[in-house]
């Protein structure tokens, strides 16, 4: 099998590259405006795509040979859009805007990377308005990091995690979730996965119960919670998740609720997540097609 993709690899590498494309390669290096970059950029890779299945059409033993590489397939779903990137003594922004590709309903993949994108050119413009206001007072320093992956892919299901982290006297994590049924090519939202309203409640009293089991094995635990006496130190102790409650489903098809960094505990006990027995909430589901 080696002996095949060294083959593979020596016969793809020496593929004579026309002419056209190198002009297009010198073209887009040679524009600055950002939109034109953009735009040569695609059409670059759009060119080495073509260039690529030319060569599979050529060559039926490649192809052949391809299909038994299942990264291909994996390597197109999720991407780097752009990524804005700032390095200054006191300053530090890596912000990679993610974009999905080859889902056939289009307009959810348009709708995805429109929010992937605004939500990080936002995340950008607030940290250099930031920036500019410690340069005028002539001290501090700020950091931010957006990073995105693939947390859970099977043949029904592709979850992806993006996570912020601002850092200025100390960091703070966020973390967001989308799930994607690849078959239907929908959405999965949480009350998508039930009957009606009343997971809301049956889900939250399962979390504060999880939350005083486990601060009762382990003393360095720490949840804003009713019933226990560190529910005062909080503003207002947890009492129910948000319909749209953050969420994602786990290998074993398992319904996982998610906190960001002081939502429910404090800071040193970062993003927190309970992962709901199916049992707790098997009546209020609306199958078991995700959630088993």
């Amino acid at each position: 099998m080696d002996n095949k993709l060294d083959e593979l690899k020596e016969e793809y590498m020496n593929i004579p590259i026309p002419k056209e494309l190198d002009d297009v390669v010198n073209k887009a290096l040679l524009r600055k405006e950002k939109r034109k970059v953009r735009k040569s950029w695609i059409i670059v890779i759009a060119a080495a795509v073509i260039l690529f299945i030319s060569s599979i059409n050529a060559n039926p033993s490649f192809a052949q040979t391809m299909e038994k590489i299942p990264i291909v397939g994996d390597l197109i779903k999720l991407l780097t859009f752009v990524e804005y990137k700032v390095e200054e003594e006191n300053f530090h922004a890596d912000i990679k805007v993610p974009e999905i590709k080859n889902l056939e309903n289009k307009s959810l993949q348009s709708a995805l990377n429109e929010k992937y994108l605004k939500e990080n050119e936002q995340l950008y413009k607030s940290f250099m308005d930031e920036m500019d206001k410690i340069k005028e007072k002539n001290g501090g320093n700020i950091g931010v990091d957006s990073d995105y992956e693939v947390i859970e892919e099977n043949e029904q299901i592709l979850t992806i995690r993006r996570t912020v982290v601002k850092t200025a006297a100390s960091a703070e994590q966020t973390v967001q979730y989308d799930t994607v049924d690849k078959k239907h090519e929908v959405l999965i939202t949480l009350p998508s996965l039930f009957k009606n309203n009343d997971y809301v409640k049956v889900i939250s009293e399962n979390i504060q119960e999880q939350m005083r089991n486990q601060m009762k094995k382990d003393q360095n635990k720490i949840y804003w919670v009713e019933g226990t006496e560190l529910e005062i130190i909080a503003d207002e102790a947890f009492k129910t998740i948000s319909k749209d409650q953050n969420f994602y489903i786990n290998k074993n098809g398992k319904l996982v609720i998610s906190f960001n960094e002081y939502d429910v505990a404090p800071g040193y006990m970062g993003v927190v997540e309970f992962e709901i027995p199916t049992k707790v909430m098997e009546d209020q589901l609306v199958s078991n097609e995700y959630v088993k």
